[in-house]
């Protein structure tokens, strides 16, 4: 499975989330939260075009918090 790159963000699969170590998952997640932040800013504003972006960051931010979860269990 290909990566995606949504706004500069690279959407990494599941599979490849969970062979990264926690720290740099913590960075992806700060990283990813705060363009969802702008984006949601700019939804907000009327100024963003593309508001499928934020479903899709949505749920990346999900999947990485949950395979976090899966590292402390």
């Amino acid at each position: 499975k290909t990566m995606k790159e949504i706004n500069g963000i690279k959407i990494k699969s599941l599979q490849d989330l969970s062979k990264v170590d926690m720290s740099a998952l913590r960075l992806e997640l700060v990283a990813v939260s705060k363009k969802y932040f702008e984006l949601k800013m700019k939804n907000e504003l009327n100024e963003l075009k593309q508001t499928h972006v934020l479903k899709i960051l949505r749920r990346y931010i999900a999947t990485i918090k949950t395979v976090i979860n899966s590292w402390n269990i």
